[in-house]
């Protein structure tokens, strides 16, 4: 299965890099990750279809549950 992220390439970069231990390096969020790997993505602001691309990635429920409220 390949989600686009180069798992090997981000535990070096945490784990060695940035000397997180692994429970440290579990618990982050991938936007966490880049932010403490110096990403200078986070210096141009999000705009419409950056935040549209987020949501479609993580979506707060699962496209087949139903909205009950």
């Amino acid at each position: 299965m390949n989600n686009g992220f180069d798992w090997p390439a981000l535990m070096r970069a945490g784990l060695h890099g940035l000397g997180l231990s692994p429970d440290a390096f579990w618990a982050l969020t991938p936007a966490e990750l880049q932010l403490m790997l110096g990403s200078d993505a986070s210096k141009a602001p999000m705009l419409s279809g950056g935040l549209a691309a987020l949501m479609a990635a993580y979506p707060d429920k699962k496209k087949d549950q139903i909205d009950d409220g």
